[in-house]
């Protein structure tokens, strides 16, 4: 079932939406929460990259991405959040495909991001965006729990997903 495309406004962020991102993460366990500059950093540096979307004036999704300077050819998606109140709706997969078509993603081939291995639902989302788009998607450990993150943190697994053309 897919949100009301009616009732929802996809939109790139800007700094006003800084802290009702900072506050919609937190309402989102298991997702890492940043501090409230880095989600202004988020919706400023990466907007053009990036996805806002509000429902009522009211901040219900947001996918935050960015070029990669070495990397001319791939978005990497730096974190997807969707409100409770969408959830199961289709809204991810939505904003995904809204930021892969956006002018800033012009020459863009490929969509990269980290997962942990057990976050079913991000696997599920990205495999569906991969099988849209009748495109690959591999991965491979990045970052492991003991020699990146202290111990204190799952492995995140990079998935690439491409090569992939969208009309803009």
């Amino acid at each position: 079932m897919q949100a009301d495309a009616a009732t929802l406004r996809f939109r790139q962020p800007t700094a006003e939406d800084g802290y009702a991102l900072n506050q919609l993460v937190a309402a989102s366990p298991p997702l890492d929460t940043n501090s409230v500059y880095c989600n202004l950093l988020q919706c400023t540096h990466f907007a053009a990259t990036s996805v806002a979307v509000e429902e009522d004036g009211r901040l219900v999704g947001f996918i935050s991405a960015h070029r990669p300077p070495e990397k001319s050819d791939t978005v990497f998606v730096w974190q997807v959040v969707v409100d409770g109140s969408q959830r199961g709706r289709g809204l991810a997969k939505r904003m995904l495909k809204e930021i892969v078509k956006r002018p800033a993603c012009a020459g863009v081939s490929f969509l990269e991001t980290t997962i942990t291995p057990d976050n079913e639902a991000s696997w599920a989302l990205f495999r569906s965006f991969a099988r849209d788009l009748d495109t690959e998607l591999n991965h491979s450990i990045w970052f492991e729990k003991d020699a990146h993150f202290g111990g204190q943190h799952d492995s995140e697994a990079l998935l690439r997903i491409g090569p992939f053309s969208v009309p803009q």
